[in-house]
């Protein structure tokens, strides 16, 4: 959840830029709108995965132990990062269409939480109604939540496998989304 916040809200800073007048300063750079895109979302991904660190830093003093041994935590934090990678382009789409930071603030607590709550954090996926296993498949927070249950506790309903392949297709398809809408930007 921390990581999902800080990562979707981290386009804000688009919208910031723009009315502020530095966001033209940057499209006249002598560098591509896709390197431009790609330094955003690589910013707000590399913030929001330290986030995600330090909760798991956190989990240890409590006294979490990951159940796969301790190797296993590299690829949970490149799930973790991937997760990021995949809600930042996200918000950074959004931002490239939105003008104020009310009207983004709105889209991005409409989507969040049923985000959040349709990922299968919370409850377990096995066993729910049809209509919902659809909604909950579609959602690609599950594919991370579920990769970094499989990669910590070892359990996971799709495979890990599975898991990194859907998110990294999404992932890309929602950067791609997002270079276009920043391409069609008027600073």
């Amino acid at each position: 959840m921390s990581v999902l916040f800080t990562a979707i809200f981290s386009g804000i800073d688009l919208i910031w830029d723009r009315q502020f007048g530095f966001l033209k300063e940057t499209m006249v750079a002598p560098v591509s709108r896709l390197q431009i895109i790609l330094g955003k979302t690589l910013g707000g991904a590399t913030v929001a995965t330290i986030q995600g660190l330090i909760v798991f830093l956190l989990t240890l003093l409590v006294g979490f132990r990951p159940a796969e041994g301790w190797i296993m935590v590299i690829p949970a934090l490149a799930v973790v990062a991937l997760v990021a990678i995949l809600f930042t382009s996200l918000g950074v789409a959004i931002a490239s269409m939105l003008q104020d930071m009310q009207g983004f603030q709105l889209i991005m607590n409409f989507l969040v939480m049923p985000i959040v709550f349709l990922s299968g954090a919370y409850f377990p996926l096995q066993g729910l109604p049809m209509a919902m296993e659809i909604v909950v498949k579609i959602d690609p927070l599950t594919y991370g939540v579920d990769a970094l249950r499989g990669a910590l506790i070892g359990v996971s309903q799709f495979g890990m496998g599975m898991d990194i392949a859907i998110l990294g297709i999404i992932t890309v398809v929602i950067l791609g989304i997002g270079t276009w809408l920043f391409n069609r930007i008027e600073a």
